[in-house]
């Protein structure tokens, strides 16, 4: 039900299901394609508690939730039965070629992301279980783990098939069949039986040049979008009794042997065309790729960009056999990390060190957004620091030309992958040293030069009395909007609002059913189920008082707004009643959070009290500039 609400509440913030052409979902960000981007409501999503961050990038409407998106994704999808589709309106805007390529490269594989970097990081496994002696390449338990590590990139063209179909509009099933034709045990034999560059067979007279198609990504791709143009084209000529078995016949008969003759070896020449000239560039000095990958990859994670650079390294590992780009990218995170890490070691505020011993905890895993979004980007030197070690981390493993066996995306299970087939040598060496000295880095210059403000505010807090501060220059007052019990926003039972993440402050639970203005300021935001309302103070302190936990699901019963958006108010102006027995009586728990929802322009925001009755306009934060 809680996921049900957030995927409600982010299908109205981009302007309701008739505004969204296709959805899919990463490891934690809902990646929407919009018919008309300026329906959607990023500021106001950005403001919902479940939601991090929104980002506009690439042509998609990106959604970032965390690692719950999956469960956020489903709900949605099965509330709404939106598809991930990207069939689009005639004459609708699809944005330029860069944006539709990443578009199109984000809705093919980020379906099988998880699957994929599983199986990357087990054949790490092996290869390191080989590397020390642990297993033997001829046992049993080798070849089944091999198996099961080796068969999604074996039959990536069934794979991508699929999901290509699914992007393209077409039928998925046939696109899925198609990629299975490519690397049908007939296929694979004729390539091993055949004389390099010599015909063995003929299609109706036209000669046959075989290629091993298995782990390939490029010609399945390109097979897909042709079959699905012309499934669309049929599907409007053929009679509705006819279309639903003539329509993939004619696709299979055609796009196949087209596959094999024409597409298949056009893009497989493509693709080493593609491998080749990222060796030439990289080749030219590894080290400055390695500082250029190394130092700019955050950057374009934040924006969705990275998308246009997996189906190169995918590409590498289909014809070249490995891949020198994935391990680049393993400073870059770590850099962030340790950016972190600096934070979490230098921050006097306990919830700041809460959420950021999480996002270190994702982060060696390879899901930086916490990271980023929740702690570095918004302090900006912790990221820029990380960016930076990144860099210096990732040219060492430029210099020593360090190389992945196997794709995934970089964390901490990528040190396996690059073990060379013939055991340890100076890259792994050099892989551990820069990625460390990455980490290293960033957390010693965030340490001791990304958190001068917030260590200095931390220091404030601690050696002055919040009871007695009155509020000279550089401080703002919020006095208490209702009487209760002050408790700290850590014991608030909800995550999103204990972690901080939406801004610091306190709640209360309330003893009697009223809301008053804290300070002088103006309504900006009354919320249409009223159990929220949003204030700025004269001052320009961002105050979201959130009367109860998930009392958005009463959709407005038990509440009386005396106010409405854009009021002018003063410090104690009635803005709010509600029946404190009534909400109660139905199951929701009262506990009402007070958020200065811009504390980042802040030095702190110091508590006059928690664990103690705080009566109505009593003095309850204090906001240090």
């Amino acid at each position: 039900m809680e996921y049900k609400t957030l995927a409600d509440e982010i299908l109205r913030g981009v302007g309701g299901k008739e505004n969204v052409n296709s959805v899919v979902h990463c490891a934690t960000r809902l990646r929407f394609k919009l018919k008309n981007i300026s329906k959607a409501d990023a500021e106001g999503l950005k403001k919902n508690p479940g939601v991090i961050m929104v980002v506009e990038s690439g042509g998609q409407f990106q959604v970032v939730i965390g690692n719950h998106v999956g469960a956020v994704y489903d709900a949605l999808v099965r509330g709404s039965a939106l598809s991930e589709s990207g069939d689009e309106e005639e004459g609708q805007d699809k944005g330029n070629l860069f944006a539709r390529a990443i578009d199109v490269i984000s809705g093919i594989f980020t379906p099988f992301i998880g699957i994929m970097a599983a199986s990357g990081i087990l054949k790490g496994f092996l290869s390191l279980a080989l590397a020390c002696g642990w297993l033997n390449p001829e046992s049993g338990t080798y070849k089944v783990w091999f198996a099961a590590s080796d068969a999604m990139f074996y039959f990536f063209p069934l794979v991508i098939g699929y999901t290509a179909g699914k992007k393209f509009g077409g039928n998925p099933f046939v696109t899925m069949m198609i990629g299975g034709a490519m690397v049908h045990p007939l296929m694979t034999a004729a390539f091993n039986a055949q004389q390099p560059g010599v015909p063995s067979e003929h299609f109706f007279g036209i000669p046959l040049v075989f290629i091993n198609y298995a782990s390939s990504v490029i010609p399945v791709i390109l097979a897909a979008w042709a079959s699905s143009w012309m499934e669309k084209r049929l599907m409007k000529l053929l009679p509705g009794s006819l279309r639903n078995f003539i329509t993939p016949l004619i696709c299979l008969m055609v796009i196949v042997p087209l596959t094999f003759l024409l597409i298949g070896p056009v893009a497989t020449w493509a693709s080493q065309q593609l491998a080749n000239g990222y060796q030439f560039i990289y080749h030219i000095s590894p080290a400055i790729a390695g500082a250029f990958m190394g130092g700019l990859w955050q950057v374009c994670v934040i924006f969705g960009l990275h998308w246009g650079l997996v189906p190169l390294m995918i590409n590498n590992f289909s014809i070249l056999g490995h891949d020198t780009m994935l391990p680049l990218l393993l400073p870059a995170v770590m850099g962030q990390v340790g950016a972190v890490i600096g934070v979490m070691l230098r921050a006097k505020d306990a919830r700041t060190k809460a959420l950021a011993g999480s996002a270190v905890s994702a982060g060696i895993f390879g899901i930086t957004e916490p990271a980023v979004y929740g702690i570095n980007l918004p302090r900006r030197r912790p990221f820029i620091f990380g960016c930076v070690g990144g860099a210096l981390g990732a040219a060492i493993l430029g210099y020593f030309q360090t190389t992945a066996y196997s794709f995934g995306f970089a964390n901490i299970f990528t040190f396996t992958q690059i073990i060379p087939p013939t055991g340890f040598d100076q890259t792994v060496t050099a892989a551990i040293a820069g990625t460390v000295f990455a980490l290293a880095f960033a957390a010693l210059a965030t340490f001791f030069f990304g958190m001068n403000e917030e260590a200095k505010a931390g220091e404030t807090a601690d050696s002055v009395s919040p009871a007695s501060v009155q509020a000279p220059r550089g401080k703002t007052l919020v006095t208490s909007p209702i009487a209760g019990i002050c408790v700290a926003l850590e014991d608030v039972k909800d995550p999103t609002f204990a972690s901080g993440l939406l801004g610091k402050g306190v709640a209360i639970i309330p003893s009697a059913g009223r809301v008053v203005s804290p300070v002088n300021g103006t309504v900006v935001s009354l919320f249409k189920t009223h159990h929220a309302i949003g204030i700025e103070s004269e001052d320009g302190a961002e105050i979201l008082i959130h009367v109860g936990i998930d009392t958005v699901k009463l959709d407005g019963k038990f509440f009386t707004p005396h106010v409405a958006a854009d009021t002018v108010v003063k410090q104690g102006d009635l803005l709010l009643e509600f029946d404190t027995q009534g909400i109660a009586d139905a199951g929701y728990d009262m506990t009402t959070p007070v958020l200065i929802t811009n504390s980042d322009d802040y030095l702190d925001v110091i508590p006059a009290s928690t664990g103690q009755d705080v009566g109505e306009q009593a003095l309850l934060l204090t906001l240090l500039r």
